[in-house]
């Protein structure tokens, strides 16, 4: 070992507290953007990998009812390289144990072998025998739910008949990764299933023999997806389509890609703001040490030792610290994003788990960690590398003070004037100081807001939009008369209609393939709401439409959409933008229900009914619901509540939790790095003071008041800065399907702050315990 590295490592061992808390900030950062990839990648490849094993396919269409010659048709499409057609339709569940019902989706299986697409991934069990009509296999996640296990039996209302069910097997299945029922937000396993039955058995069910209600398409390598879009609806128009869509669209896949989305953003977003601090602590802690140890390099450039010599020496310093913190950060980063990739392959119902990280994510991360180191350490090697050997021998000039008038008007003790004099003796330490703290109380603010953001939704959602207490989904239109059959239903206090259509918005060169709700105009259940966050009143004529579809059509209020509908007629029409209104999950747009009917050319109908219950009588309305034959789903709005707050629950409080840990990471390596920095230089000055008769708590009172003073300056400082990461987030996040609103209370600045001081507080009740410790004796015969 050489003179200078032996030097080096003793230096690492005199400044061992310091360097661990540059290390664990610099890993925080490395382990925060490997976290990120690391899941990012884990389930884009395990999501790639199951699409391709299961043949997933490309295209999804959904119509009345269309016969089975049409499969040639549609094959014979340019660009199409596989054809599945099946029978899809909903039912109600009676689970027994569970007073309200449940939903689930029927999807048939060939008779007559595997799946061309979409294959099923039975994971105990077998699939159906054609022969025996009640067999059945149900998602894995729905059995686990309800302990059920194949043998078992579920009784079912399908085709207007309720029926006994035998499960034979349960699976997973590449359409259903995100499974949630029609209407709902966040999957719950118990209140819906997919059910899998076999061709035959959903065709005599159903009325179709020789039919279909659902295609799924696979394209060619090279097939250009719009075309085969278009050429499938001109097929379906005659048969009662409702319209086909890619598969970006679909809802399973649409969901994981907007998580997807979202893990990336923070992968993006974070780390920087880690490595930044990184930076300025070793630029702090280098230029201390090469101000202390000044003497020490003109001896080494007098020995013969060359200045960029010297300089590399002080340069490995700060490398060493970085390569430390990018090892911790890595093995932090691998087990936190291997924890992170398997909640969300239990979340997202995955049979498998490919774990990997690109080694470019590895070796990007080390390097803006010796990047950050670099750039904090280059200021301090250079006045190394500049300093004569002959003027570093001499002692530094000192600094110069002058008199603050404060003093004597008698407005400041003496103390003080010391405190404060030394912040304004070193402001770039200082800002560096304040604005590392700042970052941690900003990281805090953005990692706690997303509860005040969900409180927001789901005040906006639950309690100012969607007021009703269930919801009824019919399989097919139903006369606005059944209304009245529906308000007689045990419990029933109020109901009102719901007419869902199929449509494409178009505004010049913008459309979007959404479901156009309507409603009645003095809709007290389900309400609109504006940017004031008041109701809004249905216009009897003209088209409201949520926020973020206006802005991806660039539509403005006066501006006219043409509303082609993608089921019945098809007659496209010119319809004004009347109203703007906000949502945070997916498109909306609405019209009063009868301008829905005039629009498609038809009667009084309805494809659902919003309803007020009397909760002490839910029990019968839940009776007469399993047995009502037209009836293909309920939702219930409380159960819908508790299920989003358990899943909020189990994820995003994890992360919060995570990131909570690692603002508070930085907090500690900054006001533990500005206090030890401070009694490194003033160790002399402060044992001096004990000497002249000045107690210990009066001598930590000065150099920590400092460390308080800065940290209360870094406090609003942090808010603001805090607010706009928080903006930053939800700007990264931002999806057609899902959108974070900006909301942060005032509780939430609070606790970040309080974080924030709590962390600074712990790192100067450490710095107290050594000055309280120093020896009096060897620190004044020490040089200056």
């Amino acid at each position: 070992m050489t003179m200078l590295n032996r030097k080096l490592r003793r230096d690492l061992w005199r400044l061992r507290t310091q360097a661990v808390a540059i290390a664990a900030v610099m890993a925080a950062g490395v382990a925060t953007l490997v976290l990120g990839m690391g899941a990012y990648q884990s389930l884009e490849e395990t999501r790639a990998a199951y699409y391709d094993r299961q043949a997933f396919a490309d295209i999804f269409a959904s119509v009345r009812r269309a016969p089975e010659r049409l499969r040639d048709e549609i094959a014979a499409i340019d660009g199409v390289a596989a054809v599945e057609t099946r029978i899809v339709d909903g039912a109600v569940l009676d689970i027994e144990g569970m007073m309200e019902p449940a939903s689930a989706r029927l999807v048939s299986l060939p008779d007559d072998g595997v799946a061309l697409l979409n294959r099923v991934y039975v994971r105990q069990g077998r699939t159906p025998d054609p022969e025996r009509p009640d067999e059945v296999v149900v998602s894995e996640a729905f059995a686990v739910a309800h302990g059920l296990e194949p043998g078992a039996r579920l009784a079912a209302i399908i085709g207007g008949k309720r029926r006994t069910l035998q499960i034979v097997g349960t699976a997973l299945s590449p359409e259903f990764i995100y499974a949630v029922a029609p209407g709902a937000l966040v999957p719950d396993d118990r209140r819906f299933a997919v059910v899998w039955m076999s061709r035959r058995a959903l065709a005599a069910a159903f009325d179709q023999d020789g039919a279909f209600s659902e295609v799924s398409v696979k394209l060619l390598a090279n097939a250009r997806a719009s075309a085969v879009v278009e050429a499938l609806d001109d097929i379906l128009a005659g048969y009662g389509g409702l319209g086909a869509f890619e598969r970006k669209d679909q809802q399973s896949h649409a969901f994981l890609d907007s998580e997807l989305q979202q893990q990336r953003a923070m992968s993006m977003i974070l780390p920087p703001i880690f490595l930044i601090v990184a930076a300025f602590l070793v630029n702090m802690t280098l230029s201390r040490l090469v101000a202390l140890e000044r003497e020490q390099v003109g001896l080494l450039k007098a020995l013969g030792y060359g200045a960029y010599e010297v300089g590399w020496h002080y340069l490995k310093f700060a490398l060493a610290i970085a390569l430390t913190g990018a090892a911790a950060g890595l093995a932090l980063g691998l087990w936190l994003g291997h924890g992170l990739a398997d909640l969300y392959s239990r979340f997202f119902h995955f049979p498998f788990l490919i774990f990997h990280i690109d080694a470019s994510v590895f070796a990007g991360a080390v390097l803006v960690s010796l990047f950050a180191a670099l750039a904090g350490a280059s200021l301090s090697v250079r006045a190394v590398v500049r300093l004569p050997a002959a003027v570093a021998m001499q002692a530094p000039v000192p600094p110069g003070y002058r008199r603050f008038a404060a003093v004597g008007a008698g407005r400041l003790s003496q103390s003080t004037v010391m405190i404060v004099r030394h912040i304004v003796r070193w402001p770039a330490r200082s800002a560096f100081t304040v604005i590392g703290i700042a970052m941690s109380v900003a990281v805090l603010v953005a990692a706690l807001f997303s509860q005040d953001a969900i409180e927001r939704m789901i005040d906006l959602t639950f309690y100012r939009a969607d007021r009703q207490d269930a919801t009824i989904g019919f399989s097919v239109e139903r006369p606005l008369a059944t209304l009245a059959d529906i308000a007689r239903l045990p419990g029933v206090m109020a109901a009102e209609p719901v007419r869902a259509v199929a449509v494409r918005l178009s505004l010049g060169p913008a459309s979007r393939r959404i479901g156009l709700m309507g409603r009645p105009q003095e809709s007290d259940l389900s309400q609109l709401v504006d940017s004031d966050d008041r109701a809004l009143r249905l216009p009897e004529t003209g088209l409201v439409l949520t926020d973020m579809l206006a802005g991806i059509l660039d539509a403005e209020v006066g501006d006219t959409v043409t509303v082609e509908p993608l089921e019945g007629r098809r007659r496209a029409r010119e319809v004004p933008v009347t109203a703007i209104v906000q949502n945070y999950v997916g498109l909306g747009a609405y019209m009063e229900i009868a301008a829905v009917n005039r629009l498609m050319g038809e009667g009084l109908q309805m494809t659902a009914a919003n309803i007020k219950l009397d909760p002490s009588a839910a029990a019968g309305f839940y009776g007469a619901v399993k047995v009502m034959p037209a009836v293909s789903s309920v939702g219930l709005q409380s159960v819908a509540l508790q299920t989003l707050r358990k899943t909020m629950a189990e994820n995003i409080l994890l992360m919060t939790g995570v990131f909570t840990v690692l603002a508070m990471i930085i907090a500690v390596g900054v006001a533990y790095n500005s206090a030890r920095i401070q009694l490194s230089e003033r160790a002399r000055e402060l044992v001096s003071l004990r000497v002249l008769g000045f107690t210990k708590d009066e001598v930590s009172w000065i150099l920590l008041a400092e460390l308080g003073l800065l940290t209360l300056a870094a406090l609003p400082l942090g808010c603001v800065l805090g607010y706009g990461l928080a903006l930053a987030m939800t700007e990264g996040f931002k999806t057609e399907l899902f959108r974070v609103p900006l909301v942060i209370e005032r509780s939430t600045y609070a606790w970040s702050a309080l974080a924030a001081a709590a962390s600074a507080i712990g790192s100067a009740f450490l710095v107290k315990r050594r000055l309280d410790s120093l020896d009096l004796v060897a620190v004044l015969k020490s040089r200056e």
